[in-house]
């Protein structure tokens, strides 16, 4: 039987919520690892708590921003208004990225790190809701390297969203949240942390011959830092800015040691009412960029975040009490390959230009249309027309989207090229044309979608790799519940993103975010 921690009125609840979100973990790496990691960390979540094998995500782009607003609104970017990480804003034509605010002013950190807050995000959150089913008497904090990783999953009441600043190492908030830094995170802050990490070096966790499940280290598919010369170990992180901290598995030890002292200081899990935390461990997302999935480095970063794992279970057990707290565990989006790597062993795979596009599009409406700059940008996998040209001199949007359409949808890279405006119409399939309409911000989002060949990828860089497809590498992702009220197994039907918080919501007997339309995993609850 559970331990009812949190009993009032007869309704009970655990202690504590932690919700943990590992940037661009794919659910294959549960298993490809599986050898090496500890029996108390991720195997322990697998062998004691309820494994969602087939959990995917809903809509379209898949990226960080939409990815942790999704789960922690039980909704899509339709609904919630975070398109994609960054967009351009259809009223005033100005780029926007998804958690600035000009408004707001820096506590900690630099001005610029601190003009961020949630006002973006259109509708609650799941610990927007266990703040008001409280009467504000619930403590929500939320965590992060990345700012949208912290900002978006806490929503518009936490006590606390905590990022670090990218210049410094330090972690900061703004005054959306409160107008002075905790004393114990100015402590934290004191004792220069990251410096620390940075200057221990980056060599592997164990002998590198012992990494059999990865390309071998010195390879031309990887990125490399700023000065190296090549892809190898050991990595001289010393030499780097402190802000390449998010680029290693010191990222994520931080992050960790952080959400330590948060327990502690704000003593989450110790009131009368359930707490939440939230930790969003960013640099699974860095690194794969970098080096790709493949890579030493990546395997590495796991092996290492699986330590992680199993010291958050500790703590937890100690400072909560083992049985008094619910932990989730799921991913923002997954990832590709890099296109070389599978082309180099006969997958079809590819680069996609997006410049080169633009050019070569701008040149062919511009003999049509009699303007140079129709097109104002590619990019978040869309097409984005400049409003203000077309309307200042009266140019038919429509002819101007069909020219576009019929110029690229037989380009060897091209899936599909879809009018958003009439996307019920398109031959998408069933499926992926739902996803599509379910990631469509009309306000926030370009106008016509660029569905690429599978594998095919932004060629920003030849190295590294990258995400924000339809494809199951992109949208499967992890999902595994354990603790307090969660019954041990497999649940193998498909699930989705939006049912994490109408599954919290059921859990904790408290109201689903206001534009919730996922649905409570029943195999999961007991």
């Amino acid at each position: 039987m559970p331990v009812f921690a949190q009993k009032k009125k007869g309704i009970a609840r655990p202690k504590l919520v932690v919700g943990v979100v590992l940037d661009q973990m794919r659910p294959d790496y549960f298993y490809r690892y599986n050898e090496r990691y500890s029996e108390n960390g991720f195997k322990k979540l697998l062998n004691e708590g309820n494994v969602c094998e087939n959990t995917f995500i809903n809509y379209l782009p898949s990226y960080t921003a939409p990815g942790h607003t999704c789960i922690y609104t039980g909704t899509v970017p339709s609904l919630h208004g975070i398109s994609s990480n960054d967009w351009i804003d259809k009223v005033s034509g100005k780029y926007v990225y998804c958690t600035q605010d000009a408004n707001a002013k820096n506590i900690g950190g630099t001005v610029k790190s601190g003009k961020m807050s949630p006002k973006n995000l259109w509708s609650t959150t799941i610990t927007d809701e266990l703040r008001m089913a409280s009467n504000f008497k619930s403590k929500v904090i939320a965590i992060s390297v990345k700012d949208r990783g912290a900002i978006l999953p806490g929503g518009h009441t936490a006590n606390g969203s905590y990022w670090m600043d990218d210049s410094n190492g330090v972690f900061m908030t703004s005054d959306f949240y409160m107008k002075q830094l905790p004393d114990w995170v100015k402590q934290f802050n004191d004792k220069k942390i990251a410096s620390s990490y940075m200057q221990k070096n980056w060599n592997t966790l164990y002998p590198i011959n012992t990494y059999i499940e990865s390309t071998e280290d010195d390879n031309k598919y990887e990125g490399k830092f700023a000065g190296e010369t090549n892809t190898t170990f050991p990595h001289k992180t010393a030499d780097l800015p402190l802000n390449d901290i998010k680029k290693t598995p010191y990222g994520n030890d931080i992050v960790f040691d952080f959400a330590k002292e948060a327990i502690l200081n704000e003593k989450l899990g110790q009131g009368e009412h359930t707490d939440f935390l939230s930790v969003s461990f960013s640099s699974t997302d860095y690194v794969g960029h970098l080096f790709g999935p493949n890579s030493i480095e990546l395997e590495d970063t796991y092996l290492r975040i699986d330590k992680n794992i199993e010291g958050l279970i500790d703590f937890l057990n100690t400072e909560i009490g083992e049985g008094n707290y619910t932990l989730f565990l799921t991913a923002d989006h997954g990832v590709a390959h890099n296109p070389q790597f599978s082309l180099d062993h006969r997958i079809p795979a590819g680069f996609y230009y997006t410049s080169n596009l633009k050019t070569e599009l701008n040149n062919q409406l511009n003999q049509q249309f009699n303007h140079p700059a129709i097109i104002k940008d590619i990019s978040e996998n869309f097409i984005w027309l400049n409003d203000s040209v077309i309307l200042a001199n009266k140019l038919n949007k429509n002819a101007i989207v069909q020219v576009i359409i019929d110029a690229v949808k037989f380009k060897n890279e091209i899936h599909y090229a879809v009018d958003m405006q009439h996307v019920q119409e398109s031959n998408l399939p069933a499926k992926i044309k739902e996803m599509a309409i379910n990631g469509y911000v009309e306000k926030r989002s370009g106008d016509i979608l660029l569905l690429l060949l599978p594998a095919w990828l932004d060629a920003y860089s030849k190295t590294g790799t990258t995400h924000g497809t339809w494809n199951p590498y992109d949208t499967h992702i992890p999902l595994v519940w354990y603790g307090w009220g969660i019954q041990k197994g497999i649940t193998h039907k498909e699930v989705y993103m939006t049912d994490i918080a109408a599954t919290l919501a059921t859990l904790l007997h408290i109201q689903m975010p206001n534009a919730c339309i996922g649905k409570t995993i029943e195999e999961v609850l007991k």
